[in-house]
């Protein structure tokens, strides 16, 4: 039995591969880190 079971059905960031805080909502599928650095070439603006 493989250790990182619950790893398994994870979705995984398009972009670096990593399987941790991917944002999934709108067809994004990128992790925390590569939303953050792709965010202004989207055009997704952060509120104050």
């Amino acid at each position: 039995m493989p250790k990182n079971k619950k790893s398994e059905g994870k979705k995984k960031c398009e972009r670096c591969g990593s399987r941790g805080a991917v944002f999934q909502r709108y067809g994004l599928n990128l992790c925390r880190r590569c939303f953050r650095e792709m965010a202004p070439k989207m055009d997704f603006d952060k509120h104050e």
